[in-house]
């Protein structure tokens, strides 16, 4: 044998809400567009990106301890509306999905 296993490895990141790992797939990657953070669905946007879990909860937490300016290394706060409009949109949808 040679002592490898046959279990894919999976990707992990940390929420910068919660600072929770999760697999990399759980996550929504975010990225910064002109001191606006917005989702980046496919995760091919160039740039810093951040992760966080596609909640209220954790988006709430990460806004109120400024994880966002920290995590993109930029100054000052940063717009997450269109962030928020997207994670509102998805949970509605999930919502209303049997």
């Amino acid at each position: 044998m040679s002592g490898r296993t046959c279990a894919r490895v999976c990707p992990e990141r940390t929420c910068v809400g919660c600072r929770e790992r999760a697999a990399k797939g759980d996550l929504l990657r975010t990225v910064l567009v002109e001191d606006a953070c917005v989702p980046d669905r496919r995760g091919t946007l160039p740039g810093r990106g951040a992760y966080v879990h596609p909640t209220t909860v954790c988006l709430d937490l990460a806004v109120r301890r400024r994880a966002f300016p920290r995590a993109f290394r930029g100054p000052g706060p940063l717009d997450t509306a269109a962030l928020r409009r997207y994670i509102e949109q998805s949970a509605r949808a999930e919502q209303t999905t049997p």
